[in-house]
């Protein structure tokens, strides 16, 4: 028994001196989900509350910023009155304000080139965001409650599913993790490490924000659960909910088969038990369409562009607004390489030589954000390898297949652009450094000290109106 489990002991239920009613509650509790809540909650409240202090700390002190009017329409993140302005800047900056946008007037395809921006702004985030607003709800204010939400049901879906894969994983790692362990299923210590390495990443504030990242994690969270049990309808449903919150949805059509095929699943065995390493475990049946309806969201969202008059496409023709073009699979790694190389030279030079010349604002701004791009790839590296050699295929791949489209697709001053903001949503990284911290207890403080600090910085960036990623 452990401090986390002793208070769910201290009651027998079996009792005569406990009431039938309270005798029934207590016989439903499951010890392992009541320490996911708790877990859960700590991490989310102190999570949010390093977020908010640091991001109204910074505008206190500093102001606004130079560009507070960019991407800023008045009544939408400004304009509200002294105090909610300073309560909405850790929540309502750059992005923000094209969700807020949408809600309110929606896409408007009628109006062609004027809006076509918008539809780089998948649908399921501002619908639900309007849905809320409609109900009386000031609109930044129901941001900050989907996107908190949405993050606490991510957190939880984590935590169940990274007990469930260490409980099944026989690798040394998590078997060294499993000294550790808080809850009867084995991966205690790891699905609190997981969580609160997602609550206090660098860019996690993004997960309260009036952004679609918290939404996505929950879905994506979601899919990967349920394929674990072989619910596939509900993969379906959240597999296409998760393709219309943001493009990279689709890809996890390719995980939810790979779990299908090759497991592991909870919810038959294996058909072949001796199988070649690339031979499915488990036979095709019926239940296997339910994968087909994953793209369903994204082309809900293309049929509906269609309808009103502009180009099904336009979600993807958007992407040169944003100065975002193909240049082959994943050569962004290299144009990244090259471009922090240049931010190097563009620092050391002081103003001496101008490296970036289509920069958007100053070039040793510029510079520095892709030194930093540089330095989050080179830190997701050791991670990807992590995953691949110790979660089932189904993460690696899908953690590949997700980078690839940023990867793929890099912008001509920054082309390893958002990259952060693509890797926080990456669960899978979280449960493997989870689980190697796990391992290397010393090395447990530093890191998360270390997280939370660089996310208490980033916020006070983005609260100031600085583009952090």
């Amino acid at each position: 028994m452990t401090p986390e489990t002793a208070e769910i002991a201290v009651v027998d239920a079996t009792s005569e001196l406990v009431p039938p009613f309270a005798r029934a509650a207590l016989e439903a509790i499951d010890p392992a989900k009541a320490l996911a809540v708790r877990e859960v909650w700590r991490a989310l409240w102190s999570s949010r509350l390093l977020v908010w202090a640091a991001g109204m700390g910074a505008a206190l002190a500093f102001g606004a910023g130079p560009v507070r009017n960019a991407f800023n329409p008045p009544g939408v993140t400004r304009g509200l009155g002294w105090l909610p302005n300073l309560l909405a800047a850790p929540a309502a900056r750059w992005d923000a304000a094209w969700y807020l946008v949408i809600a309110h007037y929606g896409y408007r395809p009628d109006l062609g080139a004027f809006t076509s921006s918008r539809t780089a702004f998948f649908p399921l985030y501002p619908l639900c965001l309007s849905a809320i607003s409609h109900l009386g709800v000031p609109p930044i204010l129901a941001g900050v409650l989907l996107s908190s939400g949405a993050l606490a049901l991510a957190l939880y879906g984590i935590h169940r599913l990274t007990t469930l894969e260490l409980a099944r994983a026989g690798a040394a790692t998590v078997a060294r993790a499993r000294s550790a362990t808080t809850d009867p299923a084995g991966g205690g210590e790891v699905a609190r490490l997981a969580v609160l390495l997602t609550a206090f990443a660098p860019m996690a504030f993004f997960f309260s924000a009036v952004y679609s990242e918290s939404l996505y994690l929950a879905l994506s969270v979601g899919v990967f659960l349920c394929a674990r049990q072989g619910r596939w309808a509900w993969v379906a449903l959240l597999g296409a909910l998760a393709a219309a919150t943001r493009s990279a949805g689709v890809v996890l059509l390719a995980p939810a088969a790979m779990l299908y095929l090759y497991g592991p699943r909870e919810d038959r065995a294996p058909d072949f038990l001796a199988a070649a390493r690339w031979r499915p475990a488990y036979r095709l049946r019926r239940d296997v369409l339910w994968l087909a309806l994953v793209p369903a969201g994204l082309g809900i969202y293309m049929l509906y562009l269609a309808l009103n008059g502009a180009d099904a496409l336009l979600p993807f023709h958007a992407q040169a607004v944003w100065s975002r073009h193909f240049a082959g699979p994943y050569v962004g790694v290299w144009d990244g390489a090259k471009a922090a190389f240049e931010g190097a030279r563009q620092l050391l030079s002081q103003g001496r030589h101008v490296y970036f010349p289509a920069a958007g604002g100053s070039p040793d701004i510029d510079a520095g954000h892709n030194l930093m791009l540089l330095a989050f790839l080179l830190a997701a590296v050791p991670m990807i390898v992590g995953v691949l050699r110790m979660l089932p295929l189904a993460y690696g791949v899908y953690v590949i297949a997700a980078l690839a489209l940023p990867l793929s697709y890099p912008v001509a001053s920054q082309p390893l652009m958002s990259l952060p903001r693509f890797l926080v949503v990456l669960f899978p990284l979280s449960i493997w450094l989870a689980a190697w911290l796990a391992a290397h207890p010393r090395a447990r403080m530093p890191v998360l000290v270390g997280s939370g600090l660089l996310m208490a910085f980033f916020v006070a960036q983005f609260a100031t109106w600085h583009w952090v990623a």
